[in-house]
Protein backbone atom coordinates (compact mmCIF):
# COMPACT_ATOMS: atom_id res chain seq x y z
CA UNK A 1 0.00 0.00 0.00
CA UNK A 2 2.63 2.50 1.02
CA UNK A 3 5.00 1.57 -1.91
CA UNK A 4 3.89 4.74 -3.97
CA UNK A 5 4.07 6.72 -0.94
CA UNK A 6 6.87 9.50 -0.85
CA UNK A 7 8.36 9.96 2.35
CA UNK A 8 7.08 13.32 2.73
CA UNK A 9 3.91 11.75 2.69
CA UNK A 10 4.37 9.15 5.19
CA UNK A 11 5.56 11.70 7.67
CA UNK A 12 2.89 14.06 7.13
CA UNK A 13 0.29 11.79 7.67
CA UNK A 14 2.29 10.20 10.54
CA UNK A 15 2.31 14.33 11.91
CA UNK A 16 -1.49 14.68 11.10
CA UNK A 17 -2.59 11.10 13.20
CA UNK A 18 -0.49 12.24 16.39
CA UNK A 19 -2.09 15.79 16.25
CA UNK A 20 -6.28 14.80 16.06
CA UNK A 21 -5.31 11.88 18.59
CA UNK A 22 -4.61 14.32 21.04
CA UNK A 23 -7.60 16.49 19.60
CA UNK A 24 -9.61 13.44 19.68
CA UNK A 25 -8.95 12.79 23.59
CA UNK A 26 -9.73 16.08 24.10
CA UNK A 27 -12.94 15.98 22.49
CA UNK A 28 -13.72 12.98 24.79
CA UNK A 29 -13.16 15.03 27.86
CA UNK A 30 -15.52 17.63 26.18
CA UNK A 31 -18.22 14.66 25.06
CA UNK A 32 -18.01 13.45 28.81
CA UNK A 33 -18.94 16.57 30.50
CA UNK A 34 -21.52 17.68 27.95
CA UNK A 35 -22.94 14.54 28.13
CA UNK A 36 -23.26 15.06 31.77
CA UNK A 37 -26.01 17.39 30.56
CA UNK A 38 -28.12 16.04 28.01
CA UNK A 39 -27.38 12.35 28.11
CA UNK A 40 -25.16 10.31 25.66
CA UNK A 41 -26.55 11.84 22.50
CA UNK A 42 -24.45 14.73 23.04
CA UNK A 43 -21.35 12.74 21.57
CA UNK A 44 -23.45 11.69 18.48
CA UNK A 45 -23.56 15.88 17.04
CA UNK A 46 -19.56 16.33 17.97
CA UNK A 47 -18.47 12.35 16.31
CA UNK A 48 -17.84 14.30 12.94
CA UNK A 49 -13.99 15.66 14.77
CA UNK A 50 -13.21 11.98 15.12
CA UNK A 51 -13.04 11.26 11.76
CA UNK A 52 -11.83 14.40 10.32
CA UNK A 53 -7.96 12.95 10.08
CA UNK A 54 -8.97 10.59 7.20
CA UNK A 55 -10.63 13.47 5.34
CA UNK A 56 -7.79 15.74 5.37
CA UNK A 57 -5.39 12.86 4.98
CA UNK A 58 -7.22 11.83 1.87
CA UNK A 59 -7.87 15.09 0.63
CA UNK A 60 -4.62 16.23 0.79
CA UNK A 61 -2.35 12.75 -0.24
CA UNK A 62 -4.77 11.73 -2.66
CA UNK A 63 -3.73 8.08 -2.70
CA UNK A 64 -5.27 4.88 -1.55
CA UNK A 65 -5.27 4.07 2.33
CA UNK A 66 -4.63 7.37 3.12
CA UNK A 67 -7.89 7.73 5.16
CA UNK A 68 -7.79 4.03 6.67
CA UNK A 69 -4.32 4.56 7.60
CA UNK A 70 -4.14 7.83 9.39
CA UNK A 71 -7.24 7.22 11.35
CA UNK A 72 -5.88 3.96 12.09
CA UNK A 73 -2.41 5.54 13.52
CA UNK A 74 -4.52 8.20 15.22
CA UNK A 75 -6.44 5.76 16.92
CA UNK A 76 -3.45 3.97 18.68
CA UNK A 77 -1.62 6.95 19.47
CA UNK A 78 -4.79 8.13 21.06
CA UNK A 79 -4.68 4.78 22.94
CA UNK A 80 -0.82 5.11 24.15
CA UNK A 81 -1.38 8.84 25.23
CA UNK A 82 -4.90 7.61 27.79
CA UNK A 83 -8.06 6.80 25.89
CA UNK A 84 -10.06 5.18 28.82
CA UNK A 85 -11.56 2.62 26.00
CA UNK A 86 -8.34 1.11 25.57
CA UNK A 87 -7.43 -1.08 22.55
CA UNK A 88 -11.09 -1.23 21.26
CA UNK A 89 -10.41 1.96 20.42
CA UNK A 90 -8.26 0.90 17.71
CA UNK A 91 -11.01 -1.37 16.04
CA UNK A 92 -13.15 1.62 16.14
CA UNK A 93 -10.23 3.39 14.21
CA UNK A 94 -9.83 1.00 11.90
CA UNK A 95 -13.78 0.73 11.18
CA UNK A 96 -14.32 4.60 11.13
CA UNK A 97 -11.75 4.98 8.44
CA UNK A 98 -12.59 1.98 6.05
CA UNK A 99 -15.92 4.41 5.77
CA UNK A 100 -13.83 6.84 4.60
CA UNK A 101 -11.72 5.13 2.35
CA UNK A 102 -15.01 3.52 0.92
CA UNK A 103 -15.68 6.75 -0.47
CA UNK A 104 -12.97 7.70 -1.93
CA UNK A 105 -12.47 4.41 -3.42
CA UNK A 106 -15.99 4.35 -4.89
CA UNK A 107 -14.48 7.23 -7.32
CA UNK A 108 -11.39 5.40 -7.70
CA UNK A 109 -9.54 8.11 -5.49
CA UNK A 110 -9.75 10.33 -8.68
CA UNK A 111 -12.34 12.93 -7.33
CA UNK A 112 -11.48 14.90 -4.16
CA UNK A 113 -14.78 17.15 -4.58
CA UNK A 114 -16.52 18.61 -1.36
CA UNK A 115 -19.68 16.36 -1.84
CA UNK A 116 -17.47 13.34 -2.45
CA UNK A 117 -15.34 14.74 1.17
CA UNK A 118 -18.74 14.88 2.55
CA UNK A 119 -19.41 11.04 1.41
CA UNK A 120 -16.29 10.10 3.25
CA UNK A 121 -18.22 11.68 6.12
CA UNK A 122 -21.09 9.94 6.19
CA UNK A 123 -19.66 6.56 5.19
CA UNK A 124 -17.28 6.92 8.40
CA UNK A 125 -20.91 7.57 10.41
CA UNK A 126 -22.44 4.69 9.20
CA UNK A 127 -19.45 2.25 8.88
CA UNK A 128 -18.93 3.79 13.25
CA UNK A 129 -22.75 3.96 13.70
CA UNK A 130 -23.11 -0.15 12.62
CA UNK A 131 -20.11 -1.33 14.47
CA UNK A 132 -21.65 0.65 17.77
CA UNK A 133 -24.79 -1.00 16.99
CA UNK A 134 -23.30 -4.30 17.50
CA UNK A 135 -21.11 -3.63 20.30
CA UNK A 136 -22.00 -0.91 22.27
CA UNK A 137 -25.78 -2.22 22.61
CA UNK A 138 -27.30 0.55 20.92
CA UNK A 139 -30.14 -2.53 20.19
CA UNK A 140 -31.23 -2.41 23.55
CA UNK A 141 -32.24 1.93 22.57
CA UNK A 142 -35.32 3.27 21.85
CA UNK A 143 -36.07 3.19 17.63
CA UNK A 144 -36.70 7.03 17.85
CA UNK A 145 -33.67 7.54 19.82
CA UNK A 146 -31.73 5.48 17.81
CA UNK A 147 -32.87 7.06 14.30
CA UNK A 148 -32.22 10.67 16.20
CA UNK A 149 -28.75 9.23 17.04
CA UNK A 150 -28.16 8.23 13.52
CA UNK A 151 -29.34 11.37 11.70
CA UNK A 152 -27.15 13.25 13.97
CA UNK A 153 -24.06 11.54 13.32
CA UNK A 154 -24.54 11.44 9.61
CA UNK A 155 -24.86 15.20 9.98
CA UNK A 156 -21.87 15.58 11.51
CA UNK A 157 -19.59 12.93 9.66
CA UNK A 158 -20.81 15.28 6.46
CA UNK A 159 -20.54 18.59 7.98
CA UNK A 160 -17.51 18.30 10.29
CA UNK A 161 -15.47 15.63 8.98
CA UNK A 162 -16.22 16.43 5.34
CA UNK A 163 -16.76 20.51 4.98
CA UNK A 164 -14.83 21.32 8.17
CA UNK A 165 -11.75 18.56 6.59
CA UNK A 166 -12.28 20.79 3.52
CA UNK A 167 -11.83 23.94 5.02
CA UNK A 168 -8.78 23.33 6.89
CA UNK A 169 -6.78 21.52 4.43
CA UNK A 170 -7.57 24.18 2.09
CA UNK A 171 -6.54 26.69 4.65
CA UNK A 172 -2.94 24.79 4.82
CA UNK A 173 -2.99 25.19 0.78
CA UNK A 174 -3.66 28.50 1.16
CA UNK A 175 -0.32 29.24 3.55
CA UNK A 176 1.93 26.88 1.04
CA UNK A 177 2.33 24.59 3.59
CA UNK A 178 1.48 21.78 1.12
CA UNK A 179 3.32 22.41 -1.61
CA UNK A 180 4.75 19.52 -3.56
CA UNK A 181 1.63 17.68 -2.32
CA UNK A 182 -1.39 15.80 -4.22
CA UNK A 183 -3.40 18.68 -3.74
CA UNK A 184 -1.17 21.48 -4.72
CA UNK A 185 -0.45 19.83 -7.81
CA UNK A 186 -3.94 18.81 -8.01
CA UNK A 187 -5.11 22.99 -7.62
CA UNK A 188 -2.31 24.06 -9.93
CA UNK A 189 -3.44 22.05 -12.85
CA UNK A 190 -7.31 23.31 -11.96
CA UNK A 191 -6.15 26.85 -12.48
CA UNK A 192 -4.14 26.21 -15.40
CA UNK A 193 -7.40 24.56 -16.78
CA UNK A 194 -9.77 27.19 -15.98
CA UNK A 195 -7.55 29.95 -17.08
CA UNK A 196 -7.13 27.85 -21.02
CA UNK A 197 -11.42 27.93 -20.32
CA UNK A 198 -11.58 31.85 -19.45
CA UNK A 199 -9.01 32.55 -22.18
Amino acid sequence: MLKSWKLKEVVLLSVFAVVFAVVYLLFVHVGNIWAGVIGPIAYEWMFGIWFIVSIISAYIIRKPGAALLSETMAAIIEVMIGNAVGPRLILSGIVQGLGAEAAFAATGYKRYDWWVLCLAGIGSAVFSFAYGFFVSGYAALDPSLLAWMFTLRVISGAVIAGLGGKYLSDGLLASGALRGYAISQDSIKYRQVKGEILE
